[in-house]
């Protein structure tokens, strides 16, 4: 009986905010969840969404803007004060059944009737990590505590590999309720034609895009690389380009066509936590060459060439490899997209009713 009143239909609030790789997430998460009749509400921080945004969201979602900046925009932890109670009140308005939060700094305070769930994207924590081999100090100092206490207030702790649940632990210890469930994304286009040219997609102002190797890797190869998304961040972080043709901020669908026309897509990143771009190009067979970390070994092992992260050399050589293998890129390509369908949206929304489920048990055995 339990078990049949978990599985109804819910009415989910899930945050988001409309400047990085969440938007994408939690969009392709609940379009699929409205798709199988649960009732979403989007809690924006940050940044308001453009007006196509908007109206991708609206199409199947309640949105509702909050005052709360994300975390990686504060200040200090006092910018997050207001958060829980902007949050308890859609709670309230909407009769909320479960609470989805896209940062564990999020869950702090939350005291709600109903289950906290708490998804770990990326932190500052593991970025420093990872990008530059550091531990959080000083003015960022707060962030590590407050994860910490995300982590323990959530019913639910998700990562969207295993590698990045591994680098959550080795940088704030065990985490209870710890679990695994990758990103998924739709299908992409499928190519009409391949162009001899080499894509590449990200926020490329963020330092673990690694855009210098990119860069130095682009004067050496035979085929020119396109670097599509924006060079500066709203804080005035920049990257600069000087064999790269860059192509700025691109609307995703027409990214995901860019990628089933590109001849090879490469990601450069040394920080991954899932690596959504890569995904997407995989569903059109685009052949993969990405750098040597831990999450793109983990998801792409044996249908990807892999490059030493730090050496534009080695890329280049990657990339002038395939460029003149046309056999090649197109079975490196059909293995990546094969790798694909094992994370589809419907795969992905299982899993996560799986853990809503299992959140709500808790709550309800308390």
């Amino acid at each position: 009986m339990l078990q049949s009143l978990i599985r109804r239909s819910r009415r989910i609030l899930m945050t988001v905010d409309a400047v990085g790789g969440v938007w994408r997430y939690a969009l392709d998460l609940a379009r699929e969840l409205a798709h199988g009749g649960d009732s979403i509400v989007l809690a924006g921080l940050g940044p308001e969404p453009s007006e196509e945004q908007a109206k991708e969201a609206q199409a199947f979602a309640a949105l509702a803007w909050l005052k709360t900046p994300p975390d990686w925009m504060t200040r200090n932890e006092h910018d997050l004060e207001m958060l829980p109670q902007e949050l308890r009140a859609l709670v309230r308005d909407y009769a909320i059944d479960l609470v989805h939060v896209n940062a564990p700094t999020q869950a702090v305070g939350l005291d709600v009737p109903c289950p906290v769930v708490a998804v770990s994207h990326s932190c500052v924590v593991t970025w420093l990590h990872a990008v530059r081999g550091q531990t959080v100090d000083g003015a960022w100092g707060w962030q590590k505590d407050r994860n910490r206490r995300g982590f323990d207030w959530a019913n639910a702790v998700i990562a969207p590999s295993r590698s990045h649940a591994n680098m959550l632990e080795a940088c704030y210890g065990p985490i209870a309720g710890l679990s695994v469930v990758s990103n998924g994304t739709r299908q992409g286009p499928k190519a009409e034609r391949r162009e001899a040219v080499v894509l590449a997609a990200a926020r490329w102002w963020d330092e673990g895009k690694n855009a210098a190797t990119l860069d130095q890797a682009a004067s050496l190869t035979k085929w020119p690389v396109f670097a599509a998304g924006p060079l500066q961040s709203a804080d005035g972080q920049r990257a600069n380009f000087s064999s790269v043709i860059p192509l700025g901020s691109v609307c995703h669908d027409e990214v995901r066509l860019l990628m089933a026309r590109a001849g090879i897509f490469v990601s450069p990143s040394v920080y991954e936590p899932f690596g959504l771009a890569a995904l997407e190009a995989s569903t059109s067979a685009t052949p993969l060459v990405l750098a040597d970390i831990p999450t793109y070994r983990e998801l792409w092992d044996g249908v990807a060439m892999f490059y030493d992260a730090h050496d534009p050399r080695d890329l280049a050589r990657c990339i002038d490899y395939l460029s003149y293998d046309a056999q090649y890129r197109r079975r490196l390509g059909e293995a990546a997209a094969r790798r694909a369908r094992k994370f589809s949206p419907a795969r992905q929304a299982a899993a996560m009713h799986d853990i809503y489920d299992r959140a709500a048990l808790a709550v309800a055995e308390r």
